[in-house]
C-alpha cells in the first residue's frame, strides 16, 4: 500500500472514531498547558517589568537583562529538551518541566534582587524552553495527519491565550493594586497553578506511540494509537510507524556526521530557516516591551497596561483563525502573507514614530498598528512555524533538530529582547523599527526560496517526500 493510499485509508476510518477523538482532544488540552506557561512567563514580564524598575532599581541594561534572561534559558532548554525527550520519553519529560516551571516561578515571585531575578528567569527558561521543543513534537506525535495542524497549533492558542492572561491580570493587578509595594510579585506568581495542573495531568495521558515504536515498544505503541484511533486506523497507522522505526533502527543514531545527506541538509536548513524568519520580525519586542512601547508613544502607564490588552485579545483571535486556515490553505502561503503583512505593520510603525507628534493620537495608532501587525504574526506566521517544525524532521533526527531549531529560535529571540529597550535608548524607537523592516524583507525572500509545502501528508510522507525532493525544487 502506497504512504499516500494509506494517509487514505486512515482518514477514512478515523472519521467513525468519535471516542479516540474525544480522548485525544482531552490529551491535547493536558499537554498544551505547556504552552500556557511558557505564554504566561514570556508575556507576564510586559506588565510586571514597569513595576519592578524602582523595587530591583533596573537600569536600561538590566532592564534588558530581566527580560532575556528567560529567553537565554530558554535556548538551552530547548537544545537539551530535544535530546532528552529522544532519551526518555515526551511524556515523563513533560512531567519533569512542569517541576521546573514550579520552580522558577516561586524563585522569581520572591527574587530580593536582580541577581536572583535573573537566575531564576534563566531556570525558568530552561522549561519554557523544553515545552517549546516537547509539546509540539508530543502534539504531532499524538495526532493524525489529516487533523495534525490544527492539532499542533492548539499549542500555539495556549501560548497566546497564556500572554493574554497575562497581560489582563497584570493590567488588573496593576490598576487596582498599583499602589501596592511588590505588586508585580503577585504577578509572577500566578503561573504556579497550570505548573501544577500540567504536573499532574500528565500522569494520565499516553506516551507518544511514535517515540514507543522507535525504543522497540511496539506492542505499547499499538496500545497508545488504538486509545487515540479507531481499531482499523490504529492498525493501518501503526503498521506504517513500525516499518519505519524498523528502518531507521538500522542505521546509527542522529548525528552531526547525518549533515552529508543532502535531504537532510536541506531540511535543516528549513528549520533553522523558520527559526529565524520567525522572530526577526520583532514580535517579541512587541510582547516582552508592548507597555513600554505605548507609553513611549503617548499612553500613560496604566492607560499602557489596559490598552495593551488589546495585543493580547488579537493574538488569541488571529490564532483561532489561523487554526482555521491550516486546515483549508498551505503551510507555505500562510508563512508568506504573514511576512509581507508584518513587515508593512513595522514599516508603519516606524513612520507614525517618527511623524506622528508625541501624545494620545500617536498612542492609539501605535496600538492600532501593533495590532494589525500581531493579527499577521499570531494568525499565520507562528502557527505555521510551530507546525512545520514539528513536522519536517525524520523521526531518528526530530528530538536533536527540532531541539537545534528551536535553540537557534531562542537565541535570535534572546538577541531581540535584550537590544530591543538598548536600541530604543540609543537610536530612537522609530529606527528600531526600521530595522526590523529591513530583516522582514530578508525574511520574506527566504520563505519564498526555501519553504516547502508539508499540508495534508503524514509524518512519514514528509520523510519520503524530502528524500525524493533532495536537490530540487520547493513544492
Amino acid at each position: 500500500m502506497s504512504g499516500a493510499t494509506r494517509s487514505r485509508a486512515v482518514d477514512t476510518a478515523e472519521a467513525d472514531g468519535d471516542q479516540q477523538r474525544r480522548y485525544l482532544r482531552r490529551v491535547t488540552w493536558v499537554a498544551t498547558l505547556g504552552g500556557l506557561l511558557f505564554g504566561f512567563d514570556t508575556g507576564v514580564i510586559n506588565g510586571a517589568l514597569p513595576f519592578m524598575v524602582d523595587d530591583l532599581r533596573l537600569t536600561p541594561v538590566t532592564e534588558g537583562l530581566v527580560a532575556s534572561s528567560l529567553v537565554f534559558g530558554a535556548a538551552f532548554g530547548a537544545l537539551a529538551g530535544g535530546r532528552l525527550a529522544d532519551a526518555y520519553g515526551r511524556r515523563r519529560m513533560i512531567i519533569m518541566l512542569a517541576v521546573v516551571f514550579l520552580v522558577g516561578t516561586v524563585g522569581t515571585a520572591l527574587a530580593p534582587d536582580v541577581t536572583v531575578m535573573v537566575t531564576s528567569r534563566l531556570v525558568l527558561g530552561l522549561a519554557v524552553g523544553g515545552a517549546s521543543v516537547m509539546v509540539p513534537i508530543f502534539l504531532a506525535e499524538l495526532s493524525p495527519a489529516a487533523r495534525r495542524g490544527q492539532t499542533v497549533t492548539r499549542n500555539e492558542l495556549m501560548i497566546v491565550t497564556g500572554q493574554l492572561i497575562a497581560f489582563s491580570t497584570s493590567a488588573f493587578l496593576g490598576t487596582v493594586f498599583g499602589d501596592s509595594h511588590g505588586i508585580w510579585r503577585w504577578m509572577l506568581v500566578l503561573a504556579t497553578l497550570p505548573a501544577i495542573g500540567l504536573w499532574i495531568g500528565m500522569y494520565f495521558v499516553p506516551e507518544s506511540p511514535r517515540w514507543l515504536a522507535a525504543h522497540g515498544a511496539f506492542g505499547f505503541a499499538l496500545r497508545a494509537l488504538q486509545r487515540l484511533r479507531p481499531p482499523a486506523a490504529a492498525r493501518i497507522e501503526y503498521e506504517e510507524v513500525k516499518s519505519l522505526a524498523l528502518e531507521d533502527r538500522e542505521r546509527d543514531k542522529a548525528g552531526i556526521r547525518d549533515l552529508r545527506e543532502p535531504w537532510l541538509r536541506r531540511i535543516v536548513v528549513v528549520g533553522l530557516g523558520l527559526a529565524v524568519i520567525q522572530q526577526i520580525t520583532g514580535v517579541n519586542s512587541i510582547m516582552y516591551y508592548g507597555t513600554q512601547i505605548l507609553v513611549v508613544a503617548g499612553f500613560g502607564t496604566q492607560a499602557a497596561l489596559t490598552a495593551n490588552i488589546a495585543n493580547g485579545v488579537i493574538s488569541v483571535a488571529a490564532t483561532f483563525v489561523g487554526i482555521w486556515l491550516l486546515g483549508r490553505v498551505g503551510r507555505r502561503p500562510m508563512l508568506l502573507v504573514g511576512q509581507i503583512g508584518t513587515t508593512a505593520a513595522l514599516l508603519a510603525i516606524g513612520l507614525v514614530s517618527l511623524l506622528v507628534p508625541e501624545g494620545t493620537a500617536r498612542g492609539f495608532l501605535v496600538l492600532a498598528l501593533t495590532v494589525t501587525f500581531l493579527a499577521f504574526q499570531q494568525g499565520a506566521i507562528s502557527p505555521v512555524t510551530w507546525l512545520m517544525l514539528s513536522e519536517i524532521f525524520p523521526m531518528r533526527l526530530r528530538g536533536l533538530g527540532m531541539g537545534a531549531a528551536v535553540f537557534v529560535l531562542w537565541m535570535v529571540n534572546f538577541a531581540v529582547s535584550l537590544s530591543f529597550p538598548i536600541l530604543m535608548d540609543a537610536i530612537t524607537i522609530s529606527n528600531t523599527f526600521f530595522v526590523f523592516v529591513v530583516l522582514g524583507v530578508a525574511a520574506i525572500l527566504f520563505a519564498r526560496r526555501y519553504i516547502p509545502e508539508t499540508r495534508g501528508r503524514t509524518l512519514e510522507e514528509i520523510e519520503r517526500r524530502f528524500k525524493e525532493d533532495a536537490g530540487g525544487s520547493v513544492r
